[in-house]
């Protein structure tokens, strides 16, 4: 790659590390795996850097690295069977006042049930509900139909409502 193409590179990173770190986390729910996986997806990205599409009608190189990402944590998790501890999940406190316990609980609760969806549909809800990527986008970076991302995110916001109702002992709250 040239020196031009290495700079735009190099500022595609510094533009979009903590937008890729951010979903990585929501993927994986370990910060520092969270880092690895966008790295390790960053390398292979660098690769094809002169080959990824710059058109804004595909979403560009953003859009390529997006799937790139949740395509390397699909394998990640496929490669990691065995079940682990979900441990506490960091919440990064910015709030000085109301009831911010309560805010960071609802928060370690949705983390911990996006975490407990299966990899395919975690990242379906990831994309769509985190990210607000459109249904088409979301088929696109996960090389799914769109009728497959339209039934994973309905079932995946079913089982968050579920899950998030029982951990709460209230009824359902409005995920959407």
């Amino acid at each position: 790659m040239d020196a031009a193409g290495e700079e735009e590179f190099r500022r595609f990173v510094q533009a979009r590390w903590s937008a890729l770190v951010r979903t990585a986390y929501l993927l994986t729910g370990d910060q520092g795996r969270a880092e690895d996986l966008v790295q390790q997806t960053l390398v292979k990205v660098h690769r094809r850097w002169e080959h990824i599409s710059r058109d804004d009608t595909t979403g560009g190189p953003y859009a390529y690295t997006r799937a790139a990402l949740a395509n390397e944590s699909a394998s990640w998790w496929r490669r990691r069977r065995v079940a682990e501890t979900l441990g506490d999940i960091p919440v990064h406190a910015d709030r000085a006042n109301g009831d911010a316990y309560a805010a960071y609980d609802t928060r370690d609760e949705v983390a911990r049930a996006v975490l407990a969806l299966p990899p395919r549909m975690r990242a379906v809800v990831v994309l769509r509900y985190f990210d607000d990527l459109s249904e088409a986008a979301t088929a696109d970076a996960l090389g799914m139909s769109l009728g497959s991302v339209k039934s994973q995110a309905s079932r995946g916001l079913e089982r968050l409502r579920t899950v998030l109702a029982q951990t709460n002992g209230a009824p359902e709250r409005s995920l959407s």
